[in-house]
C-alpha cells in the first residue's frame, strides 16, 4: 500500500495532508526518513509526530452545522478554531475540505482519509451545494456567466448548476471547489457576497440540524455515501 493511503487509512488525516507531512520530512517509514515511493507491507513501522500508525478496524464520520465565525482550522492556539467545538466523544476527525471562517452550513468531519480524499479531489466531481445572497439584484447574464465559468487567477472555474431562489439570492452546485471560489466568481462579475451556507454535500443534507449543532452519520447515511463514491 503507497505511504500516503497508509496513513489516510490510519485515521491521522487525509491523504492530502499525508502528503505534505511527507514532503516535510516528518514521517518516519522503518526507522528512517519517508519517501512517497514507500509502500507499506506486513511489519513495517510508519510513525508520524512521534505517534505509531496502524489501519484503523472503523471510521467516525460527524455533521457539523457550522456558525459564521468558526475557523476550520484545528489549531488549540486559536480562539476560534472548530478544535474547541469538537464533540468530547469524537476522537481525532477533521474537516473534509473547508467552509472559510465567515460562512455557514455543513461540514462533514471525519477521521477516514480515504473517504475525506474522494470527496475533496477534483477529479471524483463530487456535488457541494450553497445558497448564496449578494449585495443586490441580478439579472440572467449574471447566471450565465457563473454557470459556464469564471476567469479566476487560478485559471476559468469549471461549469457548474445554479438557479435563483430570490432577486439576490442563488442555489449553485459545484464539483471543485477552490479556495473562497464563490465569493471571487461572483467578485469577477462585479457582485459581493453577503452569505453563504453550505447546505449539501454529496447525499448529505443539513435537514432537521440546528445551527451550532452536531449529529454523527446513521449506518444507512455512511453506507449511502460510500456506495456514491464507489460508483465514480
Amino acid at each position: 500500500m503507497r505511504l500516503a493511503r497508509y496513513i489516510a487509512m490510519s485515521g491521522y488525516c487525509s491523504r492530502r495532508q499525508a502528503s505534505r507531512h511527507i514532503d516535510a520530512g516528518e514521517v518516519m517509514f522503518n526507522g528512517r526518513i519517508a519517501e512517497h515511493i514507500d509502500h507499506v507491507q506486513v511489519g513495517d513501522l510508519v510513525q508520524l509526530a512521534g505517534q505509531t500508525l496502524t489501519l484503523k478496524a472503523a471510521f467516525s464520520y460527524w455533521l457539523f452545522n457550522k456558525p459564521v465565525g468558526v475557523d476550520c482550522n484545528l489549531r488549540a492556539h486559536h480562539s476560534a478554531s472548530l478544535l474547541h467545538l469538537l464533540p468530547l466523544d469524537a476522537g481525532r476527525i477533521y474537516p473534509v475540505g473547508r467552509l472559510d471562517k465567515d460562512s455557514h452550513g455543513l461540514l462533514l468531519l471525519t477521521d477516514d482519509g480515504e473517504l475525506c480524499q474522494r470527496l475533496i479531489h477534483p477529479d471524483f466531481y463530487h456535488p457541494k451545494t450553497y445558497h448564496v445572497q449578494v449585495e443586490r439584484a441580478f439579472d440572467e447574464t449574471f447566471l450565465r456567466a457563473m454557470a459556464m465559468g469564471v476567469q479566476l487567477r487560478e485559471g476559468l472555474t469549471r461549469t457548474c448548476q445554479i438557479r435563483r431562489i430570490a432577486p439576490d439570492q442563488f442555489e449553485i452546485v459545484l464539483t471543485q471547489g477552490l479556495n473562497r471560489q464563490i465569493r471571487k466568481m461572483a467578485q469577477m462579475l462585479g457582485y459581493k457576497v453577503i452569505d453563504l451556507q453550505r447546505v449539501a454535500l454529496a447525499n448529505l443534507t443539513l435537514d432537521g440540524l440546528a445551527l451550532g449543532a452536531w449529529r454523527q452519520l446513521s449506518a444507512s447515511e455512511v453506507e449511502a455515501l460510500q456506495l456514491s463514491l464507489t460508483r465514480d
